[in-house]
């Protein structure tokens, strides 16, 4: 099946790009993509927020086809 991702904020460039389409297998996790992205990409990056069509997730999240991704690092202020 075939995933929208988007990059935010220092992930962009950590990842090296901004968005991109991936084709993955039935029955992922959003956190199971994301582990295999890292993985591809080589980069270590602890703690990120994910959200599925605009609205945040859980890790466990169960993806569709056709869902856009989106990861981003969490957000502090101060």
């Amino acid at each position: 099946m075939q995933i929208n991702i988007k990059y935010f904020a220092s992930l962009r460039e950590l990842m090296g790009e901004a968005s991109t389409q991936v084709d993955v297998e039935d029955n992922l996790s959003v956190n199971d993509l994301w582990q295999s992205l890292v993985t591809q990409k080589n980069v270590e990056f602890d703690t990120v927020m994910m959200a599925v069509n605009a609205e945040y997730v859980k890790p466990d999240y169960q993806l569709q086809p056709g869902d856009e991704v989106a990861f981003f690092p969490p957000v502090t202020g101060g």
